[in-house]
């Protein structure tokens, strides 16, 4: 029996399956036996001309990509939409260019798309809706940005043709151009996510997206990766800003674009959703700790993603080392991605350590290590890039480190580790006391674990020991032994603290980590974890057992 689709036409048959360029989708896009494709994931139809010609940018290696076609579509003149009661001047503004068929009627519009301010993609409206892409259209800025204008708020639509059509509305009231820019389609949010230090330049950020169900769904997709701080959302007494204005005019979208409401998430939970929360709770995932690290498992039951734990010790007791143990037996157990915000070391200062323990061999200045075991221990790290590093480049006193936090959790980490406090609370804490700082950094901290469901681990120094032993002799630390604000102790779902003799007689001594459970909100259970033992052969650590001196 045939295929039929819904107009009861024979289904071409599908061949095969590749990345999408409009969305960057690894295997949505289906090929047809025709040589037209479809993308199931952002719903784009592709010619099968467009297919055939190359004009298609294959995501990963893109061979087609034709600068003399960009080049030509540039040329191609531009006229007023004057089914959508758009003008000339809106449509030079957007740089939009129109193909005629051979009547000279309209036959399909080209929205430019931009990297850099420089078009280097344009997405093809084959009239009335057939969609293809000429051009690299992989983490293009959204339609409109590079025109847009300054000022102090943002409109977002769903469409080229809205993002236009708002335009027109706003020119017809004020003679003068808001700045309006449009995400290709509802299921295209990942486009603000890519472009959303931009976004987030202004202060207010208005979404009028479609009303339907899959534009109601991107609004809160949209809104999340915005931040609800920005986000206001217009409602519309109409399909989308097209059909408002055909409707009911101008006046109305602006309307609703000044009476634009602030962005609520849900969050009021009574009744039956109780009860599912607490199942989720439930049956919550715990990942963990490595075998070397084992003693913790007993204490804590592992790692929980929407929890932060916190690791303490004295300078030089071997956080660094304990930190990658975590991180690269998280690669190996789990298939998520994984961010270090290491603000006292370079990316190569973490890649060489992590190469390292990954070979096994310390490198010392790669004089008795090859090329290719190098390159080898990298690929076994990195080469899946599941691992990502923020590149702090010496900095963190800007208000940014947070919100790259933020973004590595938006692109899918979903272990974070950020080593380490004392020096993130000088981010975003101008005007604040030392404590105010450090209360301000946590909340913000926590905000993100809950909101994106991640797990922090989390470094944080001592204070100087009061008589007797210092930490780096061995002294285990106390809670009240942490540096800063209450708030890192209340806010800390678990608390582990470490501690290394670093003056011992015996390399055994000098070498072994003794382990130690302060806090543990998930299990209860805290006091002595065990300790592991750091082999300068391996460059890792093992199991040593119990507790072992004191």
């Amino acid at each position: 029996m045939k295929s039929l689709n819904a107009n009861g036409d024979e289904n071409p048959i599908v061949l095969t399956r590749q990345p999408c360029p409009t969305c960057d989708s690894s295997d949505a896009r289906a090929i047809r036996q025709d040589g037209s494709s479809y993308c199931f994931s952002c719903q784009t139809n592709f010619k099968s001309e467009d297919t055939q010609m190359g004009v298609v940018n294959n995501a990963k290696s893109n061979p087609f990509i034709s600068t003399d076609r960009l080049a030509d579509i540039a040329n191609y003149a531009s006229y007023n939409i004057s089914s959508r009661g758009i003008s000339q001047r809106v449509v030079d503004h957007f740089q939009v260019k129109m193909e005629v068929d051979e009547d000279g009627r309209p036959a399909a519009h080209y929205y430019p798309y931009t990297k850099d301010g420089k078009i280097v993609a344009y997405k093809k409206r084959g009239l009335p809706k057939d969609f293809s892409v000429v051009g690299d259209f992989k983490n293009v800025e959204l339609f409109g940005q590079s025109v847009a204008s300054g000022g102090k708020k943002l409109i977002i639509t769903e469409g080229e043709l809205d993002a236009m059509i708002m335009s027109q509305a706003i020119l017809d009231k004020y003679n003068k151009f808001f700045a309006v820019v449009s995400i290709p389609s509802a299921s295209m949010t990942k486009a603000i996510l890519e472009n959303r230090e931009w976004v987030r330049r202004y202060q207010e950020v208005i979404l009028m997206f479609d009303q339907d169900e899959a534009g109601q769904t991107a609004v809160d997709q949209a809104a999340k990766i915005i931040g609800a701080d920005k986000v206001k959302i217009a409602k519309l007494p109409a399909k989308d800003p097209c059909e408002v204005y055909k409707l009911h005019g101008a006046e109305t979208l602006i309307n609703a674009m000044w009476n634009a409401e602030t962005y609520c998430p849900a969050g009021i939970i009574v009744g039956e959703a109780v009860w599912d929360k607490f199942k989720e709770r439930q049956n919550i995932v715990s990942v963990p700790y490595p075998d070397c690290l084992d003693g913790l498992n007993e204490k804590l039951g592992g790692i929980r993603q929407g929890e932060i734990t916190l690791f303490t010790s004295g300078t030089g007791s071997g956080k660094s080392t304990v930190i990658k143990e975590i991180i690269l037996d998280l690669l190996d157990k789990t298939e998520d991605k994984v961010g270090l915000i290491s603000l006292e070391e370079s990316i190569g200062d973490s890649a060489e350590k992590f190469i390292s323990m990954a070979l096994k061999r310390p490198l010392h200045g790669y004089s008795s290590v090859t090329e290719e075991e190098l390159r080898r221990g990298y690929e076994e790290v990195f080469k899946d890039e599941r691992l990502i590093l923020l590149d702090h480049q010496g900095s963190v006193s800007d208000d940014s480190l947070l919100d790259k936090i933020e973004y590595m959790a938006l692109m899918g980490c979903k272990y974070l580790v950020l080593d380490h406090i004392t020096i993130a609370v000088s981010e975003g804490s101008e005007g604040l006391s030392g404590n105010e700082a450090v209360d301000k950094v946590m909340s913000d901290l926590l905000k993100i674990v809950k909101k994106h469901n991640v797990w922090l681990g989390l470094i944080s120094h001592l204070r100087k020991a009061q008589g007797g032993k210092s930490f780096e002799e061995g002294q285990l630390a106390s809670i009240d032994d942490i540096k800063g604000s209450g708030s890192i102790k209340q806010i800390s779902f678990d608390i582990i603290a470490f501690a290394r003799n670093l003056v011992a007689q015996s390399d055994a001594e000098r070498n072994t980590i003794q382990l130690r459970v302060l806090k543990s909100r998930f299990t209860g259970k805290t006091g002595d974890a065990g300790s592991a033992t750091y082999d300068p052969k391996t460059t890792r650590l093992t199991g040593t057992g119990g507790f072992q001196y004191n």
